[in-house]
């Protein structure tokens, strides 16, 4: 059972599968999650780091439909951030030298005992705890 990073869903939101070649896989991950063939979970951040980035490239009627599609993405659960989530991120970016998102992310994943991330983020290879699994 993979944690998704948010990067996941931005690839699959701004490129064609012509622009970038890791949109394949990607649409691939989403769509075995849609269809039940594949439990998922990503954190309430996620949510927040995609509709960030759909409104500063596509705009604002994009990012309304874009954030109400991914609250509504059938088979994926959601990981709430919460004081001890962010406690864990803490000491996740103290250990690790890891970005303030990566680090929720991380304590976000390792909060369900998921050991493996699925994103393009290299950071997260330092941390021990996760396995990271990268795009294409």
């Amino acid at each position: 059972m993979p944690y998704i990073d948010a990067n996941v869903f931005i690839y699959s939101v701004l490129y064609a599968e012509e622009q970038e070649p890791k949109v394949k896989y990607v649409r691939q991950i989403l769509q075995s999650i849609e269809k039940g063939e594949l439990s998922a979970y990503t954190s309430t951040l996620t949510w927040d780091e995609v509709v960030w980035i759909v409104r500063k490239e596509m705009g604002r009627d994009e990012v309304l439909s874009q954030g109400q599609k991914l609250l509504g993405f059938s088979n994926l659960n959601w990981i709430n951030v919460d004081e001890n989530i962010l406690s864990n991120a803490q000491a996740l970016m103290n250990k690790y030298n890891l970005h303030p998102r990566d680090s929720i992310h991380v304590a976000s994943a390792l909060s369900r005992k998921i050991n493996v991330i699925i994103t393009d983020d290299s950071d997260i290879d330092r941390v021990k705890e996760i396995k990271r699994t990268p795009l294409g």
